[in-house]
């Protein structure tokens, strides 16, 4: 018989838990909103399982909420955590066959659904914290009504919220809204921004003066106010550095973050012995109260997962809260009686920050959901009830991914190695990394760098992925002790598992929760004995080990030194690295970031590696081709051998193509225009006189302008180009006579070119002027007692030419386009200015009626 303690039947939420039973039991779901502090997560659970049959499964979204929710409830009953309450988070788990409530992680719950869809003796499914819009929950509530729609009517779904913003959840679950008041004592708002500008948070860097403006303000908190003081954090490395600012204050100091000791979570739960500092991150914002707190500090930052899909990098960033997030955070000090929040941004800026945070859908790495998706029968997720569809771009990155993984066939159906992949409780990386380098490393030594990789290393570890690994394993600290208890898990995970599957998918999806395997939530195990499964699994390094793992997970971030400390990526991304392993010539990157502004990534974590194993984790991008191209000023041709974008070796190609040749030979000649070619006089004369044709006559007459030379390069350089092996052949081509292969000899007009535009015209002394045809219109520059005797301007096709008239000195005199006008008009001007200073030559009163000459008068 279930009977909570009369403190838990008195919480808020008691009240309306006959409603929420009465919409469950008529409509199979519901959702409840029920401000944090309520009894929502302890009290909700117990009364379900007092009144309905079959188990009831609560969902958290946290490990750490998940072991305090039922430790709480345990409480109440005046129990042991696994009796009628237990949990399961990854790497523990603690129930028995008399537990009526277990608590889960949404990834646990995940994992349970895919091994049995129906959830066998389940009767109950409460997802908790749904207002917070983890993935992971998005993607069990999808699960869970598909699991009702077609296996189990009967099933009892039950989302809850710690906000009244529930109109999305009650369409989605088709159920009615059951609204618990809450007891929410008045909380003063302080507005303390930094007393000078802070620069902003980027990637995972805070500016450290923002951090000691946080723990003066903690201190001030501590001299104007009474109670505990709970300091939000954006993540464990800023909440350790403000413990240390904070050290000698005589209070206790808790840091309380998802990676914290057990016993640290614990105490923070339960009432202090004197006055405490709580540093946390947002695992505190809702879930469980936090006794003897009466005051909030927030530095206004969290941290939300970010994806770059062209470069394959994801990793938490910091972020500043939503509006909503805050009004959580702050009504932390109201729970217990009236508190103060102290809010280290100013009130102008509030307004401007939005109103509830974005779905973690919209910006994380999809690869896990979308091997989830794919397990379930659902490749392209389209059949999944979900409150916000995936981005179609990260969906595909995360759809590109697992068909390079082996994950899923081309088809996005699960292959038996995707569903072996999908119940090791890992990233779907993480698990190929883990598969495919035990037959190698053996399963104990992959198992304990996979669990190093599974989630943040700490700072004080190092770069060097090795040097961590021999870290955590000297232990002393949190992270080792954690670390050691997922290595376990996953070498248990990986034994246990079926075998089947386990080379590069070929197996076909089976529809939805199909796949075998253990829960990759559930504890196992059995140490470091016979780790090593494969024969020669010991010959390996800890390095290539290490190395090998790393490589498998990331297989894009393999890269190669091209200078001191930078290296390229397989996947193409440049990447600077700092310290000894930079010297290496080939790493594997494990954690790499961007700084602000900048392209290329810093790595924090990488493994060195040899060119064998740069190979064998990256073998899918490895190609061999002939290379015959335009770089550098001339023509390349080569035979390449590369991995995605990091050249392994080269040799010249005695032989190339010669349709990669030629090719290669416009290309440059596109690059670097027809100045490329040889161009005498003769030639760019010609090319003058083909575009006056084009342009006054038309017709078949062709354009000659540079971008239509170009268009047509292989018509007129065929002859060139098939001689042609480097850029000193072009060079060396003789563009006039290339050109000529351009004029319409097929109409016959061709023939007429040296009639139509003459490239001389001959005056009346019987010279022949060159024509110059640069610019709009013919010039034609002569003497001018060359043309007295002609009264009309020469012509070319009909356009009047520009007549430059020179001295007998061959400097310009006058410049005229009407011969006729300029005999009557302009030559008496020219006649009076010249005529002193050239008395040989002959000036005529009428030079349209005189002698044209060459000659000048004898000396007297």
């Amino acid at each position: 018989m279930i009977r909570p303690r009369p403190e838990g039947l008195a919480l808020p939420v008691a009240p309306v838990v006959p409603a929420l039973l009465a919409a469950l039991r008529e409509r199979g779901r519901a959702v409840l909103a029920a401000p944090p502090g309520t009894g929502k997560t302890t009290l909700v659970p117990l009364l379900l399982a007092a009144e309905f049959g079959g188990r009831v499964l609560v969902a958290e979204p946290r490990r750490m909420a998940a072991r305090a929710a039922a430790r709480r409830m345990a409480w109440l009953l005046g129990e042991e955590v696994g009796g009628t309450v237990g949990f399961t988070v990854r790497g523990e788990r603690r129930v028995s066959a008399a537990t009526a409530v277990e608590v889960v992680t949404t990834g646990v719950l995940l994992q349970r659904l895919q091994r049995d869809p129906e959830l066998g003796g389940v009767g109950t499914v409460m997802l908790d914290e749904c207002h917070e819009r983890h993935l992971d929950a998005d993607t069990a509530t999808a699960f869970l009504l598909d699991v009702r729609s077609v296996l189990r009517p009967e099933l009892r779904l039950l989302a809850a919220s710690a906000t009244t913003d529930t109109a999305a959840w009650a369409a989605l679950l088709d159920g009615p809204v059951v609204e618990a008041e809450g007891v929410l004592h008045p909380v003063t708002v302080r507005w303390a921004p930094p007393p000078r500008p802070v620069r902003p948070p980027h990637g995972m860097r805070v500016d450290p003066a923002l951090l000691d403006h946080v723990a003066a303000t903690v201190r001030r908190a501590l001299g104007e106010r009474d109670g505990d003081v709970l300091c939000f954090l954006p993540g464990a490395g800023e909440i350790a550095r403000v413990a240390g600012i904070l050290g000698g204050l005589g209070v206790d100091i808790l840091q309380v973050h998802g990676r914290a000791p057990a016993a640290v979570q614990d105490a923070a739960l339960a009432a202090g012995q004197r006055r405490r500092v709580l540093l946390a991150t947002s695992v505190a914002e809702s879930s469980l109260t936090v006794p003897g707190v009466r005051v909030v500090v927030d530095c206004g930052l969290a941290r939300e997962p970010r994806m770059d899909h062209a470069r394959g990098l994801g990793a938490l960033t910091t972020v500043r809260v939503s509006r909503a997030a805050a009004d959580q955070r702050a009504g932390r000090a109201g729970r217990e009686a009236p508190g103060t929040v102290y809010r280290c941004w100013a009130e102008a800026e509030h307004a401007r920050l939005a109103r509830l945070p974005a779905p973690e859908i919209a910006l994380a790495d999809l690869t896990a959901f979308a091997l989830q998706a794919a397990c379930w029968g659902e490749p392209d997720t389209t059949g999944l009830a979900l409150l916000d569809a995936p981005p179609p771009g990260a969906l595909a990155a995360a759809q590109a991914t697992l068909r390079g993984l082996g994950a899923t066939d081309t088809a996005g159906r699960a292959t038996d190695r995707g569903k072996r992949l999908a119940l090791l409780g890992l990233h779907p990386r993480l698990a190929r990394a883990l598969l495919d380098a035990a037959p190698e490393a053996g399963a104990a030594r992959a198992a304990e760098v996979t669990a190093l990789l599974s989630e943040e290393i700490p700072g004080s570890y190092g770069s060097d992925l090795t040097g961590a690994w021999h870290r955590a394993r000297r232990g002393g600290d949190p992270y080792g002790a954690r670390w050691r208890s997922e290595a376990r898990r996953l070498e248990g995970a990986l034994r246990t598992s079926s075998p089947a599957g386990t080379g590069r998918g070929t197996g076909r999806g089976t529809g939805k929760g199909a796949g075998a395997g253990r829960d990759g939530g559930t504890a196992a195990g059995t140490g470091r004995g016979g780790g090593d499964t494969a024969a020669g699994a010991g010959e390996l390094t800890d390095d290539a080990v290490a190395g090998l793992v790393a490589a498998l997970a990331f297989p894009e971030r393999v890269a190669r030194r091209r200078g001191p400390g930078a290296y390229l990526m397989v996947g193409g991304t440049a990447a600077e690295v700092a310290g000894g392993i930079g010297e290496a010539e080939w790493i594997a990157v494990a954690v790499a970031d961007r700084s602000a502004g900048r392209a290329g990534a810093r790595v924090r974590v990488a493994a060195v590696v040899d060119e064998g194993i740069a190979r064998q984790a990256a073998g899918d991008a490895l190609e061999s081709y002939e290379e015959v191209r335009w770089r550098d000023g001339d023509v390349v041709a080569r035979r390449v051998e590369r991995l995605g974008a990091v050249e392994l070796g080269t040799a010249p190609l005695r032989r190339p193509d010669p349709s990669a040749l030629r090719a290669a030979l416009l290309e440059g000649l596109r690059a670097e225009g027809t100045g490329l070619l040889r161009w005498s006089r003769e030639a760019g004369e010609l090319r003058q006189r083909m575009a006056f044709a084009h342009r006054v006559l038309g017709g078949a007459w062709p354009d000659v302008a540079e971008e239509a030379l170009l268009a047509r390069a292989p018509e007129w350089l065929g002859p060139e180009l098939a001689a042609a092996r480097r850029r000193a052949d072009l060079e060396r081509a003789d563009a006039g006579a290339a050109l000529n292969r351009l004029l319409p000899w097929s109409t016959g007009e061709a023939a007429r070119f040296a009639e139509l535009v003459p490239e001389r015209i001959k005056v009346p002394t019987g010279s022949r002027v060159r024509v110059d045809y640069s610019g709009e219109q013919p010039v034609l520059a002569v003497k001018l007692q060359e043309l007295f005797g002609l009264r009309d301007t020469p012509t070319v096709a009909g356009v009047p030419v520009l007549i430059h008239l020179l001295s007998p000195a061959g400097r310009p005199a006058a410049v005229t386009a009407d011969l006729a006008s300029f005999w009557r008009e302009g030559y008496r001007a020219v006649r009076a200015e010249l005529r002193g200073r050239y008395p040989r030559h002959p000036w005529p009163e009428d030079p349209s009626t005189a002698q044209p000459t060459r000659a000048v008068r004898p000396r007297k």
